[in-house]
């Protein structure tokens, strides 16, 4: 996958860019959904895909908390409600929003919201690796956002 990035942003009005995610969208704190808001998709864009992974995490890929296809390439607050919108397993298995859950004593983790606008559809509800494999090529720009958290 090629770098990819110009005017395509993503963001949330729940916690600054390298800031810490507040408890209530933890795991533990109430799994609350944080908004996620888009600007500049470009040209031919399809769909948008959003990835929530942790890459701290003591896995080989981390863990990814979040799979979301089928986004509508709009400007503003992402409706993951939307028609068209699926929601892949996450790295627990479960087709939901997974919020930060560090192990105890394991210090700040890094929770990556990658944003991609791709050319084609999403077929299916591919893992997060699944989905880096096959669909490298229909990416079209990608943009991420990080928060932290940690269980201290």
């Amino acid at each position: 996958m090629a770098l990819l990035i110009d005017k395509l942003a993503v963001s949330s009005p729940d916690f600054p860019n390298g800031g810490r995610i507040p408890a209530n969208y933890s795991a533990d704190g109430g799994n609350d959904t944080p908004t996620i808001e888009v600007s500049g998709a470009p040209e031919g864009t399809v769909e948008f895909a959003l990835i929530l992974n942790d890459p701290d995490a003591p896995l080989p890929n981390g863990f990814t908390h979040w799979v979301a296809y089928g986004i509508p390439p709009i400007d503003g607050t992402l409706d993951l409600s939307a028609p068209g919108v699926h929601v892949a397993p996450n790295g627990a298995g479960a087709t939901q929003y997974y919020g930060p859950q560090p192990p105890a004593g394991h210090g700040d983790h890094h929770y990556f919201f990658h944003l991609y606008a791709l050319k084609t559809p999403v077929e299916g509800d591919p893992s997060r690796e699944e989905f880096l494999q096959k669909y490298a090529d229909s990416v079209i720009e990608t943009a991420r956002y990080v928060g932290t958290f940690s269980t201290e």
